[in-house]
């Protein structure tokens, strides 16, 4: 995935403004405990003026899988500014690998997704981060684990079932999150998250590259995010999304 900050941006509507750090789904494994948005990059906002995107808000039964890669672009307002979000989803089906991997680079964000209904795709998760990482510098992205289809299975069995996601999570240095499409269950607040931890590191990048001066807030060139079946353009920040 990838965001960016920009000129001009579409209206944002009420549920994607954010103005308190969104919270994480289990601190078992979560990137980030903390509460509040760095002092210096709301600081840095307060003093300058806003500009800076989920996707279609609705459950399509007859979804196709993904050809190669799909992308939609997302707007956010973070802590009054706009904030566009890149989502670039990358199939996660074998023969389209070697189209995929061109679309990892430079992600603020990894995002690899398995099927909470199907424990065999979890193994699969650690094959598609290792590809993604090859293509970004050590330590560049944040990276999420996200459990798909929670609508399919019981209490019990979801809960088994993210005992394993968790220490999978802990080990890829990821964020374990579980969210169901058709009900929308975590769905909004998911991209939230993401959308606030790549936004502050972006702009705490560009704070720390300009010293002594406001950060360029709307200059676009900032974030990047990815998932094994989600991405976002350049000029923007983003986030880059793999698949089971």
């Amino acid at each position: 995935m990838k965001s960016s900050l920009t000129h001009w941006v579409p209206p944002v509507s009420r549920e994607r403004i954010i103005s308190q750090f969104p919270k994480w789904y289990t601190p078992e494994a979560c990137l980030q405990l903390k509460e509040h948005f760095h002092a210096q990059v709301r600081s840095a906002c307060q003093q300058s003026p806003g500009t800076a995107g989920f996707c279609k808000d609705n459950f399509d039964r007859d979804y196709k899988a993904t050809i190669g890669v799909d992308f939609e672009m997302e707007h956010f307002e973070i802590i009054g500014m706009p904030y566009n979000l890149q989502i670039w989803d990358t199939a996660g089906q074998e023969k389209f690998k070697c189209i995929a991997s061109a679309y990892y680079r430079g992600a603020e964000a990894i995002i690899t997704v398995f099927d909470l209904a199907d424990i065999q795709t979890l193994d699969h998760t650690k094959q598609w981060l290792e590809d993604a990482l090859r293509e970004n510098e050590p330590d560049s992205s944040f990276i999420f684990l996200v459990g798909t289809k929670k609508d399919l299975v019981s209490g019990a069995v979801c809960d088994r079932t993210e005992l394993d996601a968790i220490r999978f999570a802990k080990a890829m240095q990821a964020e374990y999150w579980s969210v169901s499409a058709k009900t929308g269950e975590n769905v909004q607040e998911f991209f939230s998250r993401v959308a606030a931890l790549a936004f502050e590191q972006s702009m705490i990048k560009e704070l720390e590259s300009t010293p002594g001066h406001r950060a360029q807030i709307g200059a676009g060139n900032l974030i990047k995010l990815e998932k094994n079946t989600m991405e976002v353009p350049e000029d923007n920040a983003g986030v880059s999304l793999s698949c089971c």
